[in-house]
């Protein structure tokens, strides 16, 4: 068995039933407990994002703390990672995202409370908090200490895989199809640019992040919905086929894409693990960048970021998959290989259908800020996550710059290996994140109650 199979069999235990209706089901669990507070309370928050303004400890802007999080969740999920779901999920997929993230904006909020709630001052000033942070503080005891260490231990790990490698392999082999650059040129490339933010600290990674994500984003979106209005006869037909798909008990073969067979099982799989894969709500990851908030209340921040998800999933991964499902794309078969056309090219191959040639370069280009913002998010989460484990600076600046090797790697090996390994990290780092929010979920009700009653239904 090659190093491949291994992966493959170890990530399907991993994203297995008992995944899958953990991952969901705490959403579920945490939507309920909190009275629905988090979808009540959307509005408010996409509000909060820019009117407030704080001079409270932390090391960046309750704005600039969410553009770090979105920089590391908007990323080559919403191009590759929609891509591939719908070839291996169906239409259907695209659903499940959008159900996943939905309850994930609950998960997200939860997380991102219990890490400014619980969060430290390190050695050098600066805010460290997390998952790791609420297991020690919170839960405490060997078992949460024992959780915390697996927990940072896996991130440290994920941060090779989700944030560094599947994101340099993306960027390389987009390039190298749309522009005919060898892999190594991109993975020098991308070397020498992380290095020249992340060796100087989260706050350029703050200042970076707060000018790309808007930018890429807006414009994405842009491109996305010119798509979508040149294609607009095609939309109910593809909207009609990924419910279709997404809620059938048997295996049925695609109306906008009919080599692509799928059951809801299938579809479900899929759309959460690859939904989770973009906007990372039960991960863990992204309160990381919350803890480093300016705020006054934890419940604040937890608002601000878990508008995350749903830029990240329910806007953009949706637009993606519309973009794919009205093209007539999906299903279309690689003649020179044999095999369908998933990834960064079926995206690209959606988007010709309006751009011509064109495609290939928006495409690309977008991926390639996607990823990079990616790189530059993930880092933090990793250095946290490690400075957690050894407090030692000099190891912390040690990981900084082997991190930004590692792009170069990433840059230059197969997209399987990369995928699965990432996939198989994601799980096993949800895994303590989620349990603590149930054991906690006491304290994420108390701060949420706490808020409502004497702020936001006071105008404060």
């Amino acid at each position: 068995m090659d190093l491949s199979q291994l992966l493959n069999s170890v990530n399907d235990f991993v994203w297995g039933p008992i995944m899958l209706t953990l991952l969901v089901g705490t959403g579920v669990f945490l939507t309920v407990r909190l009275k629905f507070l988090p979808w009540r309370n959307l509005i408010y928050a996409i509000k909060m994002i820019l009117q407030h303004k704080t001079e409270d400890k932390g090391d960046l802007s309750p704005f600039q703390s969410l553009m770090t999080a979105l920089s590391a969740t908007v990323g080559t999920g919403n191009i590759v990672g929609v891509a591939t779901a719908m070839v291996l999920g169906g239409p259907g997929a695209i659903v499940w995202m959008w159900i996943s993230a939905a309850f994930g904006l609950s998960t997200k909020y939860g997380e991102s409370v219990l890490a400014v709630k619980y969060r430290e001052t390190n050695s050098v000033g600066e805010m460290s908090g997390g998952p790791m942070y609420a297991m020690k503080n919170g839960i405490g005891g060997t078992l949460g200490k024992v959780m915390a260490a697996a927990f940072a231990f896996f991130a440290v790990c994920a941060s090779f895989g989700i944030g560094n490698m599947t994101q340099a392999n993306s960027i390389s082999s987009a390039f190298e199809s749309s522009f005919g650059w060898p892999s190594w040129v991109t993975g020098i490339i991308l070397v020498v640019f992380s290095l020249a933010v992340l060796l100087r600290g989260v706050r350029s990674i703050g200042k970076v992040s707060s000018f790309i994500v808007p930018s890429m984003a807006f414009f994405y979106i842009l491109f996305t919905v010119i798509i979508v209005i040149v294609n607009f006869e095609n939309v109910p037909s593809g909207l009609a086929i990924m419910f279709q798909m997404a809620f059938s008990t048997e295996a049925v073969a695609s109306g906008v894409g009919g080599s692509i067979v799928a059951s809801m099982l299938t579809a479900m799989r899929w759309g959460v693990a690859r939904g989770v894969f973009s906007n990372e709500a039960g991960l863990g990851s992204a309160p990381i960048a919350a803890a480093a908030a300016r705020t006054d209340h934890s419940s604040r921040q937890g608002y601000v970021n878990m508008t995350g998800t749903f830029f990240d999933t329910m806007i953009i991964c949706f637009l993606t998959g519309l973009v794919i499902a009205s093209s007539g794309v999906l299903g279309t078969v690689d003649p020179a290989t044999g095999k369908l056309v998933s990834g960064a090219p079926l995206t690209i191959l959606a988007f010709s259908t309006v751009y011509g040639e064109g495609a290939k370069y928006i495409v690309s280009i977008a991926l390639a800020l996607f990823a990079y913002s990616t790189i530059l998010g993930w880092e933090y989460y990793g250095e946290k996550s490690l400075e957690y484990l050894i407090s030692d600076r000099k190891v912390i600046y040690f990981y900084r710059a082997l991190f930004s090797c590692i792009t170069f790697i990433g840059a230059t090996q197969t997209l399987d290996v990369v995928w699965n390994f990432s996939d198989t990290m994601n799980g096993l780092m949800a895994i303590p994140n989620l349990l603590c929010l149930l054991i906690l979920n006491k304290d994420i009700a108390k701060e949420c109650f706490h808020y409502e009653d004497e702020v936001i239904a006071k105008g404060k």
